[in-house]
């Protein structure tokens, strides 16, 4: 009889005792302002852009994780407020609650796992190269892209810089800062080619006839893209239920064709 009243006696307590820090607080402060804070680069074709080129005819934000994000927020009975960000800053702006959620091709990473949660993957991609169509056959190994006089761009702070100071040595990396100009500096012969994800690859491609995407199918890596949020369950959780659901009706598939094929 004891045993069993100090069980009941401590399972009252646990009741009684606050939830841990954040536990449901964002979602719970999500439907409570009526708005989903959704953190977006808009310089990351197809995912999101603000440069004109894909331009939703308001001068805001447009691309896959755009329609998708109001897709989210009309789930969650909120409308979407997009944030810009950056990839230099997508970690510290998540720390100090800027947005609910990121979007936008973010990969998954150990740090950015460290600081909040992922949902579901969206998508499996990997690093590979750019270049203009007369250099293909010159970078289809890392062994033949890190050599000296060899002019690589990549955009700072995010995982494309990660790649290439792991595995660049000898070839000449060029930082550009400006994600939405960087393929132009190959087109213009400033840099010979680029490593990315091939999503982007394949896109820029298209954008630029005198580029051509590497081995695309074949990429140097694999890694996952998600969506990153505060340490949150329950909004990890709507995300999640969220996401499968799009996929089972075809809503991404469509969101897919429309701004990726």
């Amino acid at each position: 009889m004891r045993f069993r009243l100090l069980a009941l006696f401590l399972g009252l307590l646990m009741l009684a005792l606050p939830l841990p820090a954040g536990a449901g607080a964002r979602l719970d402060a999500v439907r409570a302002s009526g708005a989903l804070r959704i953190g977006l680069t808009g310089d990351y074709r197809p995912f999101s852009a603000t440069d004109g080129s894909m331009a939703d005819g308001r001068g805001g934000f447009s691309g896959l994780d755009v329609d998708l994000g109001r897709s989210l927020a009309a789930a969650l009975g909120v409308k979407p407020v997009f944030v810009r960000t950056s990839w230099p800053t997508l970690s510290a702006d998540l720390k100090a609650g800027k947005f609910d959620v990121a979007m936008g091709g973010v990969s998954v990473t150990p740090a950015r796992a460290a600081i909040g949660l992922f949902s579901a993957p969206v998508l499996m991609d990997g690093k590979t190269p750019i270049t203009r169509c007369d250099l293909v056959d010159r970078f289809q190994t890392l062994g033949q892209i890190d050599r000296p006089g060899v002019r690589l761009v990549v955009n700072p702070g995010g995982t494309n810089e990660k790649f290439v100071r792991a595995h660049i040595r000898a070839a000449t990396v060029i930082l550009h800062p400006d994600n939405t100009t960087i393929f132009q500096e190959i087109v213009d012969g400033r840099a010979d080619l680029m490593i990315t994800d091939a999503v982007e690859t394949r896109l820029q491609s298209r954008l630029h006839p005198s580029l051509c995407a590497v081995h695309p199918d074949r990429p140097f890596d694999h890694a996952e893209k998600a969506y990153l949020m505060p340490k949150d369950a329950e909004l990890k959780g709507a995300v999640d239920a969220w996401l499968a659901e799009t996929k089972r009706s075809g809503e991404f598939a469509q969101a897919w064709k429309r701004w990726v094929e």
